[in-house]
């Protein structure tokens, strides 16, 4: 079963041990012995089925976490030539299985989900054992037809879509969506050996609009599925450089093409505390030929762009350490220009004879010019005035005596 694109890696990288090792194959076992290796070890350790046991908890981490090394082509190649160190442990995140949360920690997850912050979760242990026991009910689901159900949390619905030769070779697409934007998983399933089914490929449902989806592509060319959550931990990183994190979840899809015959897909309940509404549709890319050809453009179109913002990012960062750089200079520069025409002004003021109020009413050291005729001048006007001023009083007091 294949439990997502990023797995945690368990406890530090002094204690991995060889992923080979981990699920008991050799280093020129095929993709195939690797992933039904993986199939049974991932089972035999779920949580789901060790509750009371934390070390099977931790061997579910290491089984995980080594499948997403050998079951990715590019990945393998760099461990088998630089072992661990050759891996970004920076990008990988671990899946959360809500089936073995209490009601509690559920409802943390169910708040971050709504916060949108992307929650991962593993696919229900009894669902897959049912699966590869066989088990399971498989409604059809022929090309061109759609269906409506609910699924209840954590259980699946199964359907069949069997193709011909025209149909494979001209592509298949596989949809299902929720207008109560409800949470789910489209998943599909290998036939096994033993006659049951594996789980080979999971698509989370997103929010598109005002409706949740999730589509499988098998149209013979490479298309690429975008991890939110891969997305969401990289802008936290670095919320400064959050546009150019855009794409860095651009993911390819494992699987570009159907063989003629029987497939079998399933709807799986992702909701916290409630059903999935859902409608799952069949569709051959024949009748929708323009529209493949504009998705195959535009994958293309944005796997460029992907690149181009890798490069310009580092442009960019260099303009604006540059920018941060001038601006830092500018403030200095201003701050310096303001204190040397403050200072050039404090200069200024001090040509001056008068130096203050206080100063001059204590050492005398200024005069004070008064105007032509007054009396604090000593001047004749000054004298007369004073003399009529007495003639007058005494006037007035002969008068009186009269």
């Amino acid at each position: 079963m294949v439990m997502g694109s990023k797995i945690e890696g368990p406890s530090t990288p002094a204690n991995r041990r060889d992923p080979y090792e981990v699920l008991s194959v050799t280093r020129d076992s095929t993709d195939q012995e690797i992933k039904s290796a993986y199939r049974k070890l991932a089972l035999k350790y779920h949580p789901d089925k060790n509750a009371s046991n934390p070390e099977a908890s931790e061997l579910f981490k290491e089984v995980a976490y080594s499948y997403s090394i050998l079951s990715d082509p590019e990945k393998r190649r760099q461990y088998d030539s630089a072992g661990f160190q050759a891996l970004d442990a920076d990008s990988m995140d671990m899946e959360i299985d809500l089936s073995n949360l209490g009601t509690v920690n559920t409802v943390f997850a169910a708040l971050f989900s709504k916060l949108g912050v992307p929650i991962k979760t593993t696919v229900s242990a009894n669902v897959l054992e049912e699966a590869l026991n066989g088990t399971v009910t498989v409604r059809p689901l022929p090309i061109g037809t759609s269906v409506s159900g609910k699924v209840e949390k954590q259980c699946a619905h199964f359907f069949g879509v069997t193709i011909n030769e025209q149909q494979a070779q001209s592509g298949i697409v596989i949809r299902a969506t929720s207008t109560a934007q409800s949470k789910f998983k489209l998943l599909y399933f290998e036939q096994d050996a033993n006659g049951g089914y594996g789980l080979a490929l999971q698509e989370d449902s997103e929010k598109t609009g005002k409706v949740t989806s999730a589509g499988m592509y098998f149209l013979h060319f490479q298309v690429y599925r975008m991890d939110s959550t891969v997305n969401a931990l990289a802008m936290a990183k670095d919320p400064e450089g959050a546009f150019f994190k855009r794409l860095e979840g651009l993911q390819p899809c494992e699987v570009s093409e159907l063989k003629p015959g029987t497939h079998i897909f399933a709807v799986y309940g992702d909701n916290f505390f409630k059903t999935a509404s859902y409608t799952i549709e069949a569709v051959c890319a024949k009748s929708h030929e323009d529209i493949t050809q504009k998705l195959m453009d535009t994958e293309a179109q944005i796997l460029r762009k992907r690149s181009e913002l890798r490069q310009f990012e580092t442009e960019y960062r260099k303009a604006l350490a540059r920018y941060q750089e001038v601006t830092d200079r500018y403030t200095k520069e201003k701050q310096s220009v303001d204190e040397l025409l403050k200072q050039r002004d404090s200069i200024h003021s001090s040509f001056t004879v008068v130096k203050s109020t206080t100063s001059n009413l204590g050492n005398g050291s200024s005069s004070k010019i008064s105007g032509e005729g007054s009396p604090e001048d000593g001047g004749s006007d000054g004298k007369d005035k004073s003399a009529k001023k007495k003639w007058f009083n005494l006037n007035l007091k002969g008068s009186d005596k009269s």
